[in-house]
């Protein structure tokens, strides 16, 4: 399931932060486990046959839990996202735009007790929720506009790689989702080892500019 690797990462931070902070009665694993059932229980098919699913949640807590939580709400929210990435790829759900996690006070909630609010929310132009995913595990969310890759300081993904051109290559928006173009790089860019010249993007295409080497995830 989806959730085990959020309840790993959880085990991890338990064991600094989360054990000094969580007197709550609410457990951060707790969160995620709604979270997904909140998609399954609010998915929908689309003119396309796709099975859509609410990207946008918002946490419901109590002004107690919430200041519990706030010394790592940051890092919690990206877990809780990331959970819910996991899940929709595991199920063959689609989001409708980028995924995000708030947690808020909601003066109807007691201690102890919580309420998540899921909603989908297109992506600006209607584009779906895709990201790069670095080297480093950062993401690069995708959006309407172009994304450069090179070595030059003003590209938008700037690489230190050697075999990586100046201006290397180029990611577009594309109907609904993104097409990498290359530029006349020297040693090319490579989608699941294969070079190309252009290829729209796919769920977990590996992508190599040089010797370094991206992931795009649609959701």
């Amino acid at each position: 399931m989806a959730l085990k690797g959020f309840e790993r990462r959880l085990e991890r931070m338990v064991e600094g932060t989360f054990a000094r902070l969580f007197r709550s009665g609410i457990r951060p694993v707790e969160l995620g486990r709604r979270l997904v059932r909140e998609m399954d229980d609010n998915r929908s098919v689309d003119v396309r046959g796709r099975t859509l699913v609410p990207n946008h949640f918002t946490i419901e807590l109590s002004e107690l839990d919430h200041e519990q939580f706030a010394e790592v709400a940051d890092s919690l929210q990206r877990e809780l996202a990331e959970a819910a990435r996991e899940h929709a790829r595991g199920e063959g759900y689609v989001f409708m735009g980028p995924v995000s996690v708030h947690l808020e006070v909601a003066d109807a909630q007691h201690a102890g007790s919580f309420q998540i609010v899921g909603r989908m929310r297109e992506g600006r132009g209607g584009l779906g929720a895709g990201a790069l995913v670095l080297p480093t595990g950062e993401r690069l969310q995708l959006g309407e506009q172009v994304v450069t890759v090179g070595r030059k300081p003003e590209s938008t993904l700037q690489l230190g790689d050697p075999n990586v051109s100046r201006n290397h290559a180029e990611i577009r928006p594309h109907g609904n989702g993104w097409v990498l173009v290359d530029l006349g790089s020297t040693n090319g860019s490579r989608i699941n080892g294969t070079r190309v010249s252009s290829q729209e993007l796919r769920e977990g295409d590996e992508i190599a500019f040089g010797n370094t080497v991206l992931h795009f995830e649609a959701s």
